[in-house]
């Protein structure tokens, strides 16, 4: 099986995902490189500095530019941006909705005009398999329906029945692309997409069918776009039960390390979410003592590191006063040290959870830290 579980710790889960392109230890993080780049002037070499296993990149994106038949000659995203470790590629599906203009969907899949030159584009099942395959990726997101929430009962369901037919569409697609002699990477991986808003019996029913498929890996996504965090933890728990054993859960998009935590009491095992990168370029730092805005004048003469407890490159060697000063200065290298620290942060958060669930003590560590990393000081 390329997942094991190891260790399970009430509904937490320690286990190892195995890959064509390495082993990922779980509950796992996985570092949002939207174009093929950390935003913040982070390289792949530096990803692997701040403990990253997995690099997560957007199909949609990479299709505009630089296109992903440029992406394929040049050998594949691994070698196009010298990683060796796991690359998921999201479908571009969240984007397709969210970003582009005037986006027109039907049984095939989804008209729309580019958000960089208005260009007309279509994506379906197909075309996404197809990019991303080009990518070759670890890992590749099937293509589904992202709905606005709230929404009406009636549309959410509808939603989850085209997602489920598109869903088998990227299956069967992907089987026919890995079987081609020029494919690059023929072990390419497919997980599929839970959906059903905010509506329990459509997300449950949506996970029961999608099980079925027996894909490498199933996420939960419709998430954390703006609804109630209990609600979010209230999904997640429901459909648990559902998503099978034996397989990766993905927990799309999120979120804070506490929301990180409460995923993992749930039984989530892979992570994504842009908020230590993009926080972190507006001075929005995370340490063991809750969130600091770097910003703040009181930090003007604090020669502290701006977490004593951290071993990132950052805190090894810089004060708090020198990154404060290199962001008000509008210095490219605030961000960068800025970012650096935050993904140091989330990718340590995750080796403790691992060890905290190896050591039975995991729900020691939620009640300590839970509400305490979510804090602002």
């Amino acid at each position: 099986m390329a997942y094991k579980l190891l260790k399970k710790e009430g509904h937490a889960r320690r286990g190892e995902f195995q890959t064509v392109h390495g082993t990922v230890q779980t509950p796992c993080f996985m570092n949002v490189a939207t174009v093929a780049a950390i935003k913040g002037g982070l390289s792949t070499v530096d990803l692997k500095e701040v403990g990253a296993q997995v690099m997560l990149c957007n199909t949609y994106h990479l299709h505009v530019r630089p296109g992903d038949d440029k992406v394929f000659e040049l050998g594949g995203l691994h070698k196009f941006t010298n990683w060796d470790r796991p690359i998921l590629t999201d479908s571009g599906g969240f984007q397709v909705f969210s970003l582009a203009k005037l986006n027109k969907i039907t049984e095939e899949g989804v008209t729309f005009n580019s958000h960089v030159d208005g260009r007309k584009i279509f994506m379906g099942p197909e075309e996404s398999m197809k990019i991303q395959s080009h990518l070759a990726s670890t890992i590749a997101m099937a293509f589904d329906e992202c709905v606005e929430n709230p929404a009406k009962y009636q549309y959410a369901k509808d939603s989850c029945a085209r997602t489920l037919r598109w869903l088998e569409r990227s299956k069967k697609e992907m089987e026919r692309l890995n079987s081609l002699p020029e494919t690059i990477n023929k072990h390419q991986m497919l997980f599929g997409i839970n959906q059903g808003c905010t509506f329990d019996d459509l997300r449950i029913e949506h996970m029961k069918e999608i099980a079925k498929l027996d894909l490498d890996g199933y996420a939960i996504g419709g998430l954390a776009v703006g609804e109630p965090k209990e609600d979010m933890y209230r999904i997640i728990s429901a459909v648990e039960p559902y998503a099978p054993e034996n397989k990766p859960r993905y927990l799309m998009g999120v979120g804070t390390p506490g929301n990180i935590i409460e995923g993992v009491s749930r039984g989530v095992d892979l992570f994504d979410c842009v908020m230590p990168a993009r926080n972190a370029r507006h001075g929005q730092l995370f340490t063991k003592k809750g969130i600091i805005n770097i910003n703040n004048a009181k930090y003007t003469l604090d020669e502290h590191p701006i977490d004593d407890e951290c071993n990132c490159p950052t805190c090894k060697n810089f004060s708090r006063a020198y990154v404060r000063h290199l962001l008000k200065a509008g210095e490219m290298l605030g961000m960068r040290l800025a970012v650096m620290h935050n993904l140091y942060f989330y990718n340590n958060l995750m080796t403790e959870i691992r060890s905290n669930i190896e050591n039975n003590s995991f729900e020691d560590y939620k009640n300590e830290y839970c509400v305490k990393l979510d804090t602002r000081i």
